[in-house]
């Protein structure tokens, strides 16, 4: 059974750097055909697909947060770690970390989700 756990501070600053990391039990994150994705929802509003860090290590990211994302990992800890530069009181959401699987084109597991709120 895969594990996904979100872990980070919950509340940022406004400028500073939000650093969230999942830890992933069950299953390894370089198993081929598997997407580790960061999702957010802000409140009152929808699901928002921040970027992904694949099976190889490749990542992409959202147009609209490219400058601001990174995502990287730490194979020999299973994890991948979200970085969102530069927050705003608007990147306050509920975070989590997902596995998509090219195989079924789906998340077949989430994380719980971590609330991230931005404020002086």
């Amino acid at each position: 059974q895969v594990q996904l756990q979100e872990s980070g501070p919950g509340l940022v600053k406004p400028s500073q750097t939000l650093s969230l990391t999942c830890t992933v039990s069950g299953g390894s994150i370089t198993t081929t055909s598997y997407y580790w994705t960061w999702i957010r929802q802000p409140p009152g509003k929808g699901l928002e697909w921040i970027g992904y860090i694949a099976y190889s290590g490749s990542t992409y990211y959202t147009p609209s947060l490219k400058s601001r994302t990174s995502i990287s990992r730490d194979t020999s800890k299973n994890q991948f770690t979200l970085q969102l530069s530069s927050v705003t009181p608007e990147d306050t959401a509920v975070y989590y970390c997902t596995r998509w699987y090219s195989g079924w084109q789906a998340y077949d597991y989430w994380g719980q989700g971590t609330q991230v709120t931005v404020s002086s």
